[in-house]
């Protein structure tokens, strides 16, 4: 029983948490925002849950996916649906129990909430299906990943205004570069099995391109910050994440899978730049108001 919860465990990628660290983010940047810094206990830890449970159900749903093709590619072989360990009808198993158990947790918010929840539920669970039919697999990501944005400010407020649905970009543009690096890593042996991605869609200039999205994602949130009347340590905090950037276009100069693998990874930082700064704004703003 210990070593079937343990292979249910790396199929939902608990070992590695980093998922759940880049779909936490925007969450957090948008319960912030929309409570002024002071989110609703009962709403942050009901997405705090969500967003485990969401991302560990995504993995599982992927594997099960490319179960077919991860057998073929160096650094997915070992899985454990891959490798024989995990059945299919395990998986597919694990992964209603998962997502029911998040469904549970949205009956908790309003209704306007849970209807959205319909969406994410759906764009977690076509997105491991869309690097068959389209090369842009990561932007579909992004949209999965940045609708927990207007779903924190609809469960903060009961609504989602203009700064909602314009911080919803900068997730998408956030996971089609860093995906796009993660792809990096895989180019060659998805090239040889059929997969498609950005990473074979842009080529010899996806650096230049993921480095077009940095920009774009930057001057996002300086919109952001801009239509919520943030200051000087939400800029900071831009700036922390402008250097992660390029730190990143430096990681993957030379386009080794593992220099890729360890800027895709570095993402994690600047997840943490960007909510750091808007955490300490609104302390700020909080201390200057008492």
């Amino acid at each position: 029983m210990i070593e079937r919860l343990r292979e249910y465990a790396l199929l939902m990628r608990l070992n590695r948490p980093i998922g759940i660290l880049l779909l936490l983010w925007p969450c957090l940047w948008a319960l912030w925002i929309a409570a002024e810094g002071l989110p609703d206990v009962r709403v942050l830890l009901v997405f705090l849950a969500g967003v485990t449970l969401m991302r560990s159900a995504g993995c599982v749903i992927n594997d099960y996916a490319d179960r077919d093709f991860d057998p073929h590619v160096r650094r997915t072989k070992d899985r454990p649906l891959a490798a024989g360990r995990v059945s299919s009808r395990e998986a597919i198993v694990l992964f209603v129990v998962l997502s029911l158990l998040a469904f549970a947790l949205v009956l908790l918010m309003n209704a306007k909430t849970i209807a959205m929840s319909f969406v994410a539920a759906f764009l977690a669970a076509t997105y491991p299906f869309m690097k068959r039919y389209t090369h842009l697999p990561q932007i579909y990501l992004g949209a999965a990943f940045a609708w927990a944005v207007p779903m924190s400010f609809m469960a903060q407020t009961g609504s989602v205004p203009l700064i909602g649905w314009v911080l919803f970009v900068a997730p998408i543009l956030w996971a089609t570069a860093y995906d796009t690096m993660y792809a990096m890593v895989d180019r060659e042996d998805d090239l040889k099995i059929g997969v498609k991605s950005t990473a074979i869609l842009f080529g010899r200039h996806e650096r230049l391109i993921i480095g077009v999205i940095q920009i774009l994602m930057l001057l996002d949130l300086i919109w952001v910050g801009a239509l919520a009347t943030l200051s000087w340590p939400y800029w900071s905090g831009l700036a922390v994440a402008t250097g992660l950037g390029v730190y990143q276009q430096w990681l993957i100069r030379q386009r080794e899978p593992a220099s890729c693998f360890k800027a895709f990874l570095n993402n994690n930082w600047l997840g943490i730049a960007v909510f750091m700064g808007i955490a300490a704004d609104y302390a700020m703003q909080s201390l200057i108001r008492t």
